[in-house]
C-alpha cells in the first residue's frame, strides 16, 4: 500500500471516529473532526504532513518513481 491511500485511509478512519464520539460522548470531539481536516487542507498545498512521516517509517512506500512519474505508469512500460 501506499503513503497516500494510507493516508487517506488513517484520515477517513479518523474522521467517522471523531464525529461517533460527537455525537455519543461529547461535541467537544468535533474539534476533532475540524483538525484532520485542516491538516489535509494544508497537506494538499505543502505536500507535508506527519502521518505521510509516519507511514513511510511503517512500511508504506511513496507512489511517485523517477522524476515524478507514478509508479503504476512505469510497471506498465
Amino acid at each position: 500500500m501506499t503513503v497516500e491511500r494510507g493516508l487517506r485511509g488513517v484520515a477517513g478512519f479518523f474522521v467517522l471516529l471523531s464525529v461517533a464520539l460527537g455525537y455519543w460522548v461529547h461535541p467537544a470531539f468535533f474539534l476533532f473532526t475540524a483538525f484532520v481536516g485542516a491538516n489535509l487542507f494544508q497537506s494538499a498545498f505543502t505536500n507535508a504532513c506527519p502521518m505521510m512521516a509516519i507511514l513511510r517509517k511503517a512500511g508504506f512506500q511513496d507512489s511517485q518513481g523517477p522524476a515524478g512519474v507514478p509508479k503504476d505508469l512505469l510497471a506498465r512500460s
